[in-house]
């Protein structure tokens, strides 16, 4: 038996013909195509696997391996720049999503204003090239805003994903890329958002108000912090004596559910949902 990895695109209540030993897998449900996608490891006794409608075979049969993709699926899959700041626990919740087949696009160029923090070594230790955005005065390798826009263009980004980047995006990035660069935001915007609410920073103001809910906003981005509109949010209580840290570890979370990560890579904008 060889092990097989499928990856394919099926319109809603196609047969898929042949598949046996199913061992895992996920849905994405399209409403608006009326598609759902999916993604399944699986063994077979035979070479040939038959999978209906739509797909094609891009890799050559062995006696170990088939691989099948859809070739519609990979014209969607986006490239994307992610913007740190620190530590980027959402930048690796996003590669993760990626690099596992949980979201369909590549992180492809890392972004930070600190090249010594925790999320551009993460970038490095996977291969991810490092931009250094805004150029100080005294560092010569950062870029101006025009060397990020041509350094973005270059890499062919679809995307731009803002997980915590505490500079404000210039507004000829914001013009280049219209409706093309998404914020992750640690609280339910408008509240606790603006220039200085990042990281504990928010978690810690959210405790201090007596807020019973708290959670994560993805927004477009625009010329001023945390104002552009908002696509989506998870709520999660805020409990009785939380720490900021424990309040963020359960933010967190819902960043990085299946359901928010799909939406950032296909950029489908769901209705805002809430999670107790």
């Amino acid at each position: 038996m060889g092990a097989h990895t499928v990856l394919s695109n099926f319109p809603t209540n196609a047969p898929v013909l042949s598949l046996k030993h199913f061992k895992r897998g996920f849905l994405f449900d399209s409403s608006s195509t009326h598609c759902f996608l999916r993604f399944a490891e699986f063994k077979s006794s035979t070479q040939a696997i038959q999978i209906a409608h739509r797909t094609q075979v891009i890799s050559a049969v062995s006696s170990k391996k088939v691989d099948v993709e859809n070739s519609d699926l990979k014209s969607r899959r986006k490239k994307l720049a992610v913007f740190v700041s620190g530590g980027g626990s959402n930048f690796k919740a996003i590669h993760a999503a990626t690099r596992d087949g949980c979201a369909f696009g590549d992180v492809v160029v890392l972004v930070t204003n600190k090249t010594s923090c925790g999320g551009a070594a993460y970038a490095r230790e996977n291969g991810i090239p490092v931009i250094q955005f805004p150029k100080t005065k005294n560092d010569s390798e950062g870029l101006s805003t025009d060397g990020l826009v041509s350094a973005l263009r270059k890499y062919e980004v679809d995307f731009v994903l803002l997980a915590g980047y505490l500079k404000l995006i210039p507004v000829e990035l914001v013009r280049n890329f219209p409706k093309r660069i998404l914020n992750i935001h640690p609280s339910l915007l408008p509240a606790f958002g603006g220039k200085g609410y990042y990281g504990l920073k928010v978690h810690k103001a959210v405790i201090a108000s007596g807020a019973r809910y708290s959670g994560p906003t993805i927004h477009y981005v625009d010329e001023e912090y945390d104002t552009g509109k908002i696509l989506a949010q998870r709520v999660v209580s805020v409990c009785a004596f939380d720490t900021p840290e424990e309040l963020a570890a359960r933010v967190l979370h819902e960043v990085t559910s299946f359901a928010r990560i799909s939406f950032l890579i296909t950029c489908r904008v769901p209705l805002v949902s809430h999670s107790a």
